[in-house]
């Protein structure tokens, strides 16, 4: 049976991480369940700083009002919330009763202050998300 670091190896922002401190991280999330129709992050909102792995169940995603994912167990959404402190993004839906590990960003915030190694990582997922938002650039004007 999969235990909840199991799960964060598989999540890329921590896949870099050792078993040790993949432990170490799992024991500051909490469990938190969703009836269907519940939305843990809304767009626009602030509403709880953090981040969730989907230990059960399925979610839609959506961006102004539009669907651009479906997740389920194992998938992951809030990271960003983890670092900055801005309104959500997208809209997470709980399409079916959802149960998921979620971490505060305060827990995360220690952790990583904790093991410095990890604030490499992090740097790196962030610029892998950047460079996947950005439109590639035409060759031969050098404009997107």
């Amino acid at each position: 049976m999969a235990t909840l670091a199991d799960d964060l190896k598989q999540v890329p922002l921590f896949s870099s991480l050792s078993h040790r401190q993949l432990k170490r991280l799992s024991r500051d999330f909490r469990e938190r369940t969703f009836v269907a129709g519940m939305t843990p992050v809304r767009q626009g909102h602030s509403s709880g700083i953090g981040f969730f792995v989907i230990t059960d169940g399925e979610a839609s995603v959506t961006v102004d009002g539009t669907q651009v994912a479906r997740l389920g167990r194992g998938d992951h959404f809030g990271e960003l919330g983890l670092i900055g402190e801005r309104p959500r993004m997208a809209t997470v839906t709980a399409e079916t009763p959802l149960r998921c590990a979620e971490l505060a960003s305060w827990h995360f915030r220690r952790f990583v202050k904790e093991n410095p190694d990890v604030s490499w990582k992090l740097l790196q997922h962030l610029v892998d998300l950047l460079a996947e938002e950005r439109p590639p650039k035409n060759s031969r004007t050098g404009k997107a």
